[in-house]
């Protein structure tokens, strides 16, 4: 029985000392440096953008009083949300007449694209820093000994820092066609039935867009982000310290001749 519990305590504990071992081993005083300080702010924004994107939905609507002897109103609530597919967004649009009551519509345009993109993006963004900040903390020996991690890591800032922006751009650009697209006026506009006689329509209430226009703007923020990291990526790379080197060894030329010059007029 003893063998038997100790195994099984000997087992409980190896990974619980792995674990131990792990976090041991973090470098926490490297998150004090900018590298590594900004590699968790990109990992926070690139949750907030992705996340305030992909849970949003709204609704639009529109109030259609018919004119016949019944004085039928209808009121129509079209929800719409991620990925912004409207064209596939159905509603009924009342006919007001006595062959059918109502028509199958569809709101118009198609803007995932730009949306799925951008949370793509925050996705890809969001695992990344992860990864860096595991590598920086825990392995950092790595990162500063093997000059192939600094600069893959400069390459790969440099690419988030321009798909930042397209993205941003771009979603920015397809909100506002959303915004557009999803109007009350816009909704009341489509509709055959509001054109004629036969009904008067009255605009509902306008969609919220708060939390849309929030993920434009920690897009944006992404992008400052990325684009304010590549220099201190820069600096690990060895490109930093050619620069240095080149710029050492120029200063050194000057001074060196100098010298020479005045040893030879002292001798003269």
């Amino acid at each position: 029985m003893s063998a038997t519990e100790g195994s099984s305590r000997a087992a409980d504990k190896s990974p619980r000392q792995q674990v131990d071992r792990l976090l041991v081993g973090l470098r926490w005083q490297r998150l004090e440096e900018p590298l590594g300080f900004i590699k968790v702010l990109q990992w926070l924004f690139a949750i907030f953008a992705f996340g305030s994107c992909g849970s949003y939905s709204g609704e639009t609507g529109a109030t259609v009083r018919c004119n016949n002897e019944a004085k039928d109103v209808s009121s129509i609530i079209v929800l719409f949300g991620y990925p912004f597919r409207l064209n596939r967004v159905q509603y009924e649009m009342p006919l007001c007449d006595d062959d059918s009551t109502s028509k199958i519509m569809h709101l118009m345009g198609d803007f995932s694209a730009p949306a799925e993109f951008f949370v793509t993006l925050g996705i890809f963004s969001f695992f990344y820093t992860m990864a860096a900040l595991v590598l920086y903390l825990r392995f950092h020996n790595l990162y500063t000994e093997n000059r192939r991690f600094p600069l893959v890591d400069f390459c790969v800032t440099v690419s988030f820092t321009f798909f930042w922006l397209v993205a941003a751009a771009a979603w920015g650009k397809g909100l506002t066609d959303i915004k557009g697209a999803t109007r009350p006026s816009s909704l009341t506009a489509a509709m055959s039935v509001c054109h004629g006689e036969e009904a008067v329509c009255s605009a509902g209430a306008t969609p919220s867009m708060g939390l849309a226009n929030i993920s434009v703007l920690f897009g944006f923020i992404n992008f400052f982000l990325w684009a304010g990291n590549c220099w201190f990526v820069f600096k690990e790379t060895p490109w930093h310290g050619q620069g240095q080197g080149q710029g050492q060894d120029q200063g050194q030329g000057p001074s060196q001749e100098s010298a020479a010059e005045q040893g030879a007029v002292e001798k003269q």
